[in-house]
Protein backbone atom coordinates (compact mmCIF):
# COMPACT_ATOMS: atom_id res chain seq x y z
CA UNK A 1 0.00 0.00 0.00
CA UNK A 2 2.81 2.35 1.04
CA UNK A 3 5.21 0.94 -2.19
CA UNK A 4 2.12 2.19 -4.29
CA UNK A 5 1.14 5.79 -2.71
CA UNK A 6 4.65 6.71 -3.03
CA UNK A 7 4.74 5.36 -6.68
CA UNK A 8 1.80 7.23 -7.72
CA UNK A 9 3.17 10.60 -5.63
CA UNK A 10 6.59 10.29 -7.28
CA UNK A 11 5.12 9.56 -10.76
CA UNK A 12 2.76 12.72 -10.51
CA UNK A 13 5.80 14.93 -9.33
CA UNK A 14 8.28 13.57 -12.33
CA UNK A 15 5.34 14.66 -14.89
CA UNK A 16 4.06 17.51 -13.99
CA UNK A 17 6.39 19.38 -15.82
CA UNK A 18 5.16 17.70 -19.14
CA UNK A 19 1.34 17.95 -18.21
CA UNK A 20 -0.36 19.44 -20.95
CA UNK A 21 -2.63 22.01 -19.15
CA UNK A 22 0.36 22.91 -17.05
CA UNK A 23 2.06 23.93 -20.06
CA UNK A 24 -0.91 25.40 -21.49
CA UNK A 25 -1.61 27.96 -18.36
CA UNK A 26 2.11 28.77 -18.09
CA UNK A 27 1.93 29.70 -22.17
CA UNK A 28 -1.42 31.73 -21.98
CA UNK A 29 0.41 33.67 -18.71
CA UNK A 30 3.56 34.44 -21.14
CA UNK A 31 2.90 37.76 -23.47
CA UNK A 32 5.06 36.47 -26.57
CA UNK A 33 3.85 32.54 -26.18
CA UNK A 34 0.03 33.43 -25.62
CA UNK A 35 -0.69 34.93 -29.20
CA UNK A 36 1.29 32.62 -30.94
CA UNK A 37 -0.97 29.43 -29.10
CA UNK A 38 -4.27 32.00 -30.35
CA UNK A 39 -2.94 32.14 -33.87
CA UNK A 40 -2.10 27.97 -33.59
CA UNK A 41 -5.71 27.63 -32.45
CA UNK A 42 -7.06 29.43 -35.04
CA UNK A 43 -5.30 28.07 -37.83
CA UNK A 44 -6.65 23.77 -36.84
CA UNK A 45 -10.03 25.22 -36.33
CA UNK A 46 -11.99 24.68 -39.58
CA UNK A 47 -12.44 28.27 -40.51
CA UNK A 48 -8.93 29.22 -39.43
CA UNK A 49 -7.99 30.31 -42.84
CA UNK A 50 -10.63 32.69 -43.53
CA UNK A 51 -10.44 33.86 -39.90
CA UNK A 52 -6.51 34.65 -40.20
CA UNK A 53 -6.95 36.13 -43.81
CA UNK A 54 -4.35 36.51 -46.73
CA UNK A 55 -0.91 34.46 -46.09
CA UNK A 56 -2.88 32.80 -43.54
CA UNK A 57 -0.32 29.33 -44.06
CA UNK A 58 2.84 30.98 -43.56
CA UNK A 59 1.42 32.74 -40.29
CA UNK A 60 0.32 29.09 -38.97
CA UNK A 61 3.66 27.91 -39.70
CA UNK A 62 5.54 30.75 -37.76
CA UNK A 63 3.20 29.65 -34.88
CA UNK A 64 4.27 26.26 -34.61
CA UNK A 65 7.85 27.10 -35.46
CA UNK A 66 7.88 29.56 -32.43
CA UNK A 67 5.97 27.08 -30.07
CA UNK A 68 8.36 24.11 -30.48
CA UNK A 69 10.87 25.84 -28.44
CA UNK A 70 7.94 26.48 -25.73
CA UNK A 71 6.79 23.97 -22.81
CA UNK A 72 4.30 23.01 -25.25
CA UNK A 73 6.26 20.99 -27.07
CA UNK A 74 6.96 17.51 -25.44
CA UNK A 75 3.69 17.77 -23.24
CA UNK A 76 1.50 15.15 -22.66
CA UNK A 77 -1.45 13.77 -20.75
CA UNK A 78 -2.66 10.99 -18.69
CA UNK A 79 -5.26 8.46 -19.89
CA UNK A 80 -8.58 9.18 -17.81
CA UNK A 81 -6.89 12.45 -15.81
CA UNK A 82 -9.94 14.96 -15.23
CA UNK A 83 -10.22 17.81 -18.42
CA UNK A 84 -8.30 14.89 -20.21
CA UNK A 85 -10.20 16.32 -23.79
CA UNK A 86 -9.12 19.91 -22.36
CA UNK A 87 -5.43 18.36 -22.05
CA UNK A 88 -5.39 16.43 -25.58
CA UNK A 89 -6.72 19.75 -27.00
CA UNK A 90 -3.62 21.34 -26.24
CA UNK A 91 -1.26 18.24 -27.55
CA UNK A 92 -3.21 18.00 -30.69
CA UNK A 93 -3.20 21.85 -31.40
CA UNK A 94 0.59 21.59 -31.82
CA UNK A 95 1.02 18.29 -33.50
CA UNK A 96 -1.89 18.91 -36.12
CA UNK A 97 -1.06 16.41 -38.81
CA UNK A 98 -2.62 18.59 -41.25
CA UNK A 99 0.29 21.73 -40.31
CA UNK A 100 3.66 19.54 -40.47
CA UNK A 101 2.98 16.16 -41.68
CA UNK A 102 2.54 14.46 -38.41
CA UNK A 103 2.59 10.85 -38.72
CA UNK A 104 0.14 9.35 -36.16
CA UNK A 105 2.15 5.91 -35.76
CA UNK A 106 4.92 7.67 -34.59
CA UNK A 107 3.11 10.55 -32.28
CA UNK A 108 0.48 9.67 -29.53
CA UNK A 109 0.00 12.10 -26.51
CA UNK A 110 -0.06 9.94 -23.50
CA UNK A 111 2.70 9.27 -21.63
CA UNK A 112 4.45 6.03 -22.41
CA UNK A 113 4.37 2.20 -20.40
CA UNK A 114 7.32 2.02 -18.92
CA UNK A 115 6.67 -1.00 -16.82
CA UNK A 116 4.87 -4.17 -17.32
CA UNK A 117 2.48 -5.67 -15.12
CA UNK A 118 2.30 -5.96 -11.17
CA UNK A 119 3.37 -9.75 -11.27
CA UNK A 120 2.79 -10.21 -7.78
CA UNK A 121 -0.60 -9.21 -8.14
CA UNK A 122 -0.90 -11.29 -11.55
CA UNK A 123 0.10 -14.57 -10.13
CA UNK A 124 -2.22 -14.05 -7.01
CA UNK A 125 -5.12 -13.75 -9.43
CA UNK A 126 -3.64 -16.68 -11.57
CA UNK A 127 -2.42 -19.07 -8.82
CA UNK A 128 -5.53 -21.38 -8.25
CA UNK A 129 -5.92 -21.77 -12.08
CA UNK A 130 -2.09 -22.33 -12.81
CA UNK A 131 -2.17 -25.09 -9.71
CA UNK A 132 -5.30 -26.81 -10.41
CA UNK A 133 -5.84 -26.56 -6.81
CA UNK A 134 -10.01 -25.27 -7.07
CA UNK A 135 -10.70 -24.56 -10.53
CA UNK A 136 -9.07 -24.55 -13.88
CA UNK A 137 -11.31 -21.56 -15.38
CA UNK A 138 -8.74 -18.14 -15.51
CA UNK A 139 -12.34 -16.60 -16.58
CA UNK A 140 -13.77 -17.58 -13.30
CA UNK A 141 -11.16 -16.63 -10.85
CA UNK A 142 -10.14 -12.87 -12.53
CA UNK A 143 -14.22 -12.37 -11.67
CA UNK A 144 -13.55 -13.26 -8.24
CA UNK A 145 -10.95 -11.16 -7.81
CA UNK A 146 -12.05 -8.14 -8.84
CA UNK A 147 -15.08 -8.76 -6.58
CA UNK A 148 -12.43 -8.63 -4.17
CA UNK A 149 -11.02 -6.02 -5.26
CA UNK A 150 -12.82 -2.66 -4.18
CA UNK A 151 -12.41 -0.14 -7.35
CA UNK A 152 -12.51 -3.10 -9.52
CA UNK A 153 -15.85 -4.41 -8.01
CA UNK A 154 -17.31 -0.62 -7.79
CA UNK A 155 -16.39 -0.13 -11.47
CA UNK A 156 -17.57 -3.10 -12.92
CA UNK A 157 -20.87 -2.91 -11.22
CA UNK A 158 -21.34 0.28 -12.66
CA UNK A 159 -20.25 -0.34 -16.36
CA UNK A 160 -22.66 -3.84 -15.99
CA UNK A 161 -26.00 -1.75 -14.80
CA UNK A 162 -25.25 1.10 -16.64
CA UNK A 163 -25.26 -1.19 -19.89
CA UNK A 164 -27.87 -3.59 -19.05
CA UNK A 165 -30.09 -0.96 -18.30
CA UNK A 166 -32.80 -0.15 -20.91
CA UNK A 167 -33.62 3.25 -21.76
CA UNK A 168 -37.69 4.21 -20.49
CA UNK A 169 -38.47 5.72 -24.22
CA UNK A 170 -37.14 3.50 -26.62
CA UNK A 171 -36.07 -0.19 -24.44
CA UNK A 172 -32.51 0.38 -25.38
CA UNK A 173 -29.47 0.75 -23.47
CA UNK A 174 -28.14 4.12 -23.54
CA UNK A 175 -24.67 3.48 -25.68
CA UNK A 176 -23.26 6.71 -24.76
CA UNK A 177 -23.55 6.46 -20.58
CA UNK A 178 -22.40 2.34 -20.80
CA UNK A 179 -19.17 3.66 -23.41
CA UNK A 180 -18.76 5.93 -20.40
CA UNK A 181 -18.74 3.77 -17.86
CA UNK A 182 -16.86 1.20 -19.62
CA UNK A 183 -14.24 3.91 -20.23
CA UNK A 184 -13.64 4.29 -16.90
CA UNK A 185 -13.37 0.73 -15.39
CA UNK A 186 -10.60 0.36 -18.12
CA UNK A 187 -8.85 4.01 -16.82
CA UNK A 188 -8.98 3.51 -13.27
CA UNK A 189 -8.88 -0.33 -12.52
CA UNK A 190 -5.47 -1.81 -12.71
CA UNK A 191 -4.80 -3.75 -15.84
CA UNK A 192 -4.02 -7.34 -13.98
CA UNK A 193 -7.73 -7.17 -12.95
CA UNK A 194 -8.97 -5.95 -16.67
CA UNK A 195 -6.37 -7.56 -18.63
CA UNK A 196 -8.06 -10.70 -16.70
CA UNK A 197 -11.28 -10.80 -17.21
CA UNK A 198 -10.76 -9.93 -21.29
CA UNK A 199 -7.90 -11.73 -22.22
CA UNK A 200 -8.32 -15.20 -19.93
CA UNK A 201 -7.35 -18.68 -21.71
CA UNK A 202 -10.56 -20.14 -22.92
CA UNK A 203 -10.71 -23.98 -24.32
CA UNK A 204 -14.31 -24.40 -24.59
CA UNK A 205 -16.96 -22.47 -26.26
CA UNK A 206 -18.93 -21.43 -23.29
CA UNK A 207 -16.15 -19.85 -21.64
CA UNK A 208 -15.16 -17.52 -24.62
CA UNK A 209 -18.91 -16.47 -24.51
CA UNK A 210 -18.50 -15.60 -21.39
CA UNK A 211 -14.81 -13.31 -22.32
CA UNK A 212 -16.83 -12.13 -25.33
CA UNK A 213 -19.57 -10.70 -23.07
CA UNK A 214 -17.22 -8.96 -20.43
CA UNK A 215 -18.10 -5.52 -22.26
CA UNK A 216 -21.79 -6.50 -22.33
CA UNK A 217 -21.56 -6.10 -26.41
CA UNK A 218 -25.08 -5.74 -27.27
CA UNK A 219 -24.74 -1.98 -26.09
CA UNK A 220 -21.49 -1.13 -26.12
CA UNK A 221 -20.32 -2.97 -29.43
CA UNK A 222 -22.79 -4.31 -31.70
CA UNK A 223 -25.90 -3.10 -34.13
CA UNK A 224 -28.07 -3.83 -36.61
CA UNK A 225 -25.78 -2.94 -39.71
CA UNK A 226 -22.27 -3.01 -39.34
CA UNK A 227 -21.05 0.84 -40.71
CA UNK A 228 -18.21 1.60 -42.50
CA UNK A 229 -15.00 1.28 -41.32
CA UNK A 230 -14.01 4.68 -42.64
CA UNK A 231 -16.59 6.56 -41.54
CA UNK A 232 -16.32 5.39 -37.83
CA UNK A 233 -12.48 6.39 -38.46
CA UNK A 234 -13.34 10.11 -38.86
CA UNK A 235 -15.78 9.69 -36.43
CA UNK A 236 -12.99 8.64 -33.77
CA UNK A 237 -10.28 11.00 -35.51
CA UNK A 238 -12.79 14.22 -34.75
CA UNK A 239 -13.08 13.57 -31.40
CA UNK A 240 -9.87 14.06 -29.16
CA UNK A 241 -9.94 11.12 -27.17
CA UNK A 242 -10.54 8.65 -29.54
CA UNK A 243 -8.12 9.73 -31.36
CA UNK A 244 -5.57 9.59 -29.10
CA UNK A 245 -6.40 6.72 -27.89
CA UNK A 246 -6.19 5.07 -31.84
CA UNK A 247 -2.97 6.80 -32.02
CA UNK A 248 -1.33 4.38 -29.11
CA UNK A 249 -2.87 1.66 -30.10
CA UNK A 250 -1.29 2.33 -33.99
CA UNK A 251 2.17 3.04 -32.01
CA UNK A 252 2.12 0.17 -29.28
CA UNK A 253 0.78 -2.65 -31.15
CA UNK A 254 2.90 -2.15 -34.32
CA UNK A 255 3.88 -5.46 -35.85
CA UNK A 256 7.05 -6.17 -36.67
CA UNK A 257 8.13 -9.02 -38.13
CA UNK A 258 11.59 -9.41 -38.00
CA UNK A 259 11.25 -8.63 -34.02
CA UNK A 260 11.47 -11.15 -31.80
CA UNK A 261 8.00 -10.17 -29.91
CA UNK A 262 6.59 -9.46 -33.15
CA UNK A 263 5.97 -5.99 -32.20
CA UNK A 264 8.06 -2.75 -33.18
CA UNK A 265 7.98 -1.83 -29.77
CA UNK A 266 8.71 -5.01 -27.85
CA UNK A 267 5.74 -4.39 -25.07
CA UNK A 268 3.31 -7.17 -25.15
CA UNK A 269 1.76 -5.15 -21.83
CA UNK A 270 1.58 -1.90 -23.78
CA UNK A 271 0.26 -3.05 -26.76
CA UNK A 272 -2.99 -4.62 -24.45
CA UNK A 273 -2.72 -1.50 -22.86
CA UNK A 274 -3.18 0.83 -25.63
CA UNK A 275 -6.19 -2.24 -26.92
CA UNK A 276 -8.28 -2.01 -23.75
CA UNK A 277 -7.98 2.53 -24.26
CA UNK A 278 -10.14 1.75 -27.37
CA UNK A 279 -13.03 0.17 -25.59
CA UNK A 280 -16.17 2.70 -24.77
CA UNK A 281 -15.09 4.24 -28.61
CA UNK A 282 -16.34 4.84 -31.79
CA UNK A 283 -14.10 2.23 -33.10
CA UNK A 284 -14.94 -0.65 -30.19
CA UNK A 285 -12.71 -3.95 -30.37
CA UNK A 286 -14.19 -7.14 -29.27
CA UNK A 287 -14.13 -10.87 -30.21
CA UNK A 288 -15.79 -11.77 -33.46
CA UNK A 289 -17.37 -14.81 -31.65
CA UNK A 290 -16.91 -17.37 -29.58
CA UNK A 291 -15.13 -19.80 -31.41
CA UNK A 292 -11.60 -18.07 -31.45
CA UNK A 293 -9.33 -15.19 -30.30
CA UNK A 294 -10.14 -13.32 -33.38
CA UNK A 295 -10.74 -9.53 -32.35
CA UNK A 296 -12.41 -6.50 -34.55
CA UNK A 297 -13.92 -3.36 -34.22
CA UNK A 298 -17.90 -3.42 -35.17
CA UNK A 299 -17.69 -2.26 -39.25
CA UNK A 300 -17.02 -3.37 -42.71
CA UNK A 301 -14.42 -2.60 -45.94
CA UNK A 302 -17.54 -4.49 -48.07
CA UNK A 303 -18.42 -0.41 -49.47
CA UNK A 304 -15.07 1.48 -48.85
CA UNK A 305 -15.06 1.99 -53.11
CA UNK A 306 -11.71 3.36 -54.41
CA UNK A 307 -10.45 3.89 -50.35
CA UNK A 308 -10.74 0.05 -49.75
CA UNK A 309 -6.68 0.01 -49.04
CA UNK A 310 -6.94 2.32 -46.81
CA UNK A 311 -9.84 0.52 -44.76
CA UNK A 312 -8.48 -2.44 -44.97
CA UNK A 313 -5.19 -1.19 -43.28
CA UNK A 314 -7.15 0.15 -40.66
CA UNK A 315 -8.83 -2.93 -39.85
CA UNK A 316 -5.93 -5.43 -40.21
CA UNK A 317 -4.41 -3.43 -37.20
CA UNK A 318 -7.09 -5.77 -35.37
CA UNK A 319 -7.26 -8.67 -37.55
CA UNK A 320 -4.41 -9.53 -39.24
CA UNK A 321 -1.70 -7.86 -36.63
CA UNK A 322 1.32 -10.45 -35.15
CA UNK A 323 2.02 -7.75 -32.36
CA UNK A 324 -1.65 -7.66 -31.02
CA UNK A 325 -2.04 -11.75 -31.72
CA UNK A 326 1.30 -12.69 -29.92
CA UNK A 327 0.25 -10.30 -26.92
CA UNK A 328 -3.24 -11.67 -26.29
CA UNK A 329 -1.47 -15.45 -26.71
CA UNK A 330 1.24 -14.48 -24.62
CA UNK A 331 -0.75 -13.28 -22.10
CA UNK A 332 -3.74 -16.34 -22.23
CA UNK A 333 -0.91 -18.22 -21.72
CA UNK A 334 1.00 -17.12 -19.04
CA UNK A 335 3.94 -16.51 -20.07
CA UNK A 336 7.18 -13.71 -20.03
CA UNK A 337 5.87 -10.87 -21.65
CA UNK A 338 9.61 -10.30 -23.51
CA UNK A 339 9.82 -13.78 -24.79
CA UNK A 340 13.08 -14.70 -27.05
CA UNK A 341 13.05 -15.89 -30.75
CA UNK A 342 13.29 -19.38 -29.04
CA UNK A 343 9.88 -18.99 -26.89
CA UNK A 344 7.79 -17.29 -29.29
CA UNK A 345 3.69 -18.49 -28.72
CA UNK A 346 2.83 -20.86 -31.20
CA UNK A 347 -0.31 -19.27 -33.50
CA UNK A 348 -3.44 -21.29 -33.41
CA UNK A 349 -6.42 -20.90 -35.67
CA UNK A 350 -8.64 -22.10 -32.55
CA UNK A 351 -9.32 -20.48 -29.48
CA UNK A 352 -6.56 -19.79 -27.22
CA UNK A 353 -5.60 -22.39 -24.71
CA UNK A 354 -3.72 -21.81 -21.36
CA UNK A 355 -1.69 -24.83 -20.11
CA UNK A 356 -3.38 -28.09 -19.91
CA UNK A 357 -3.98 -30.14 -16.59
CA UNK A 358 -4.63 -33.80 -17.35
CA UNK A 359 -7.01 -33.53 -13.89
CA UNK A 360 -10.14 -31.14 -14.50
CA UNK A 361 -11.25 -29.49 -11.12
CA UNK A 362 -15.42 -29.20 -11.76
CA UNK A 363 -16.89 -26.41 -9.29
CA UNK A 364 -20.68 -26.18 -9.72
CA UNK A 365 -19.67 -22.66 -11.91
CA UNK A 366 -17.57 -24.40 -14.46
CA UNK A 367 -21.01 -27.37 -14.48
CA UNK A 368 -23.39 -24.99 -15.28
CA UNK A 369 -20.93 -22.95 -18.16
CA UNK A 370 -20.72 -26.32 -19.28
CA UNK A 371 -24.24 -27.32 -19.40
CA UNK A 372 -25.46 -23.72 -21.21
CA UNK A 373 -25.63 -23.23 -24.35
CA UNK A 374 -22.35 -22.09 -26.60
CA UNK A 375 -24.18 -18.56 -26.75
CA UNK A 376 -26.67 -17.40 -24.04
CA UNK A 377 -29.57 -15.70 -24.21
CA UNK A 378 -29.53 -11.78 -23.91
CA UNK A 379 -31.47 -12.19 -20.00
CA UNK A 380 -29.24 -15.22 -19.27
CA UNK A 381 -26.24 -12.83 -19.88
CA UNK A 382 -27.52 -9.81 -18.20
CA UNK A 383 -28.21 -12.09 -15.45
CA UNK A 384 -24.65 -13.35 -15.19
CA UNK A 385 -23.01 -10.09 -15.65
CA UNK A 386 -24.92 -8.46 -13.04
CA UNK A 387 -24.05 -11.59 -10.45
CA UNK A 388 -20.45 -11.56 -11.51
CA UNK A 389 -20.15 -7.74 -10.47
CA UNK A 390 -22.17 -7.42 -6.93
CA UNK A 391 -22.34 -4.88 -5.46
CA UNK A 392 -14.87 2.20 -1.48
CA UNK A 393 -13.91 3.92 -4.05
CA UNK A 394 -9.62 3.96 -3.83
CA UNK A 395 -8.73 7.26 -2.54
CA UNK A 396 -5.09 6.53 -3.57
CA UNK A 397 -4.73 8.73 -6.91
CA UNK A 398 -6.58 11.63 -5.34
CA UNK A 399 -4.34 11.56 -2.05
CA UNK A 400 -1.10 11.58 -4.15
CA UNK A 401 -1.69 14.03 -6.65
CA UNK A 402 -2.52 16.40 -3.30
CA UNK A 403 0.38 15.57 -2.02
CA UNK A 404 2.59 15.85 -5.17
CA UNK A 405 1.02 19.18 -5.56
CA UNK A 406 2.36 20.61 -2.58
CA UNK A 407 5.64 22.77 -2.13
CA UNK A 408 8.02 19.39 -1.48
CA UNK A 409 11.91 20.61 -0.48
CA UNK A 410 14.38 18.69 -2.16
CA UNK A 411 15.12 16.50 0.65
CA UNK A 412 11.46 15.02 0.88
CA UNK A 413 11.78 14.18 -3.02
CA UNK A 414 15.18 12.53 -2.14
CA UNK A 415 13.46 10.44 0.51
CA UNK A 416 10.77 9.11 -1.60
CA UNK A 417 13.31 7.65 -4.28
CA UNK A 418 15.06 6.04 -1.84
CA UNK A 419 12.13 4.35 0.15
CA UNK A 420 11.06 2.89 -3.31
CA UNK A 421 14.58 1.79 -4.21
CA UNK A 422 14.60 -0.15 -1.14
CA UNK A 423 11.15 -1.57 -1.52
CA UNK A 424 12.17 -2.98 -4.83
Amino acid sequence: MLRRWILLSLQVLLSAGRDCLIAGDTCSSDETCSPRLRTLRQCVAGNGSMKLGPGARSQCANAVSALLSSPLYGCQCRRGMKKEKNCLSIYWSLHQSGIHGLNLVENYPYEAIEKGYDFVRLASITADSELGMTTVNRCLDAAKACNVDDVCQKLRTEYVSTCIKPSTKSGLCNRSRCNKALRRFFDRVPPEYTHELLFCPCSDMACSERRRQTIVPSCSYEGEDKPSCLSQMRICKADYVCRSRLAQFQYDCQPEEQSATGCKQGNYAACLIAYTGLIGSPITPNYVDNSTSSVSPWCSCSASGNLRDQCTEFLNYFTDNLCLRNALLTFGNGMDFTPTPTRLPRLSPVTDRGPQHTTVFVTMETEQNALSPAKPTQDSVKVRLWSDSTASFDTQQNSARAFAAASLPVWIFMFLSFLLSCDQ
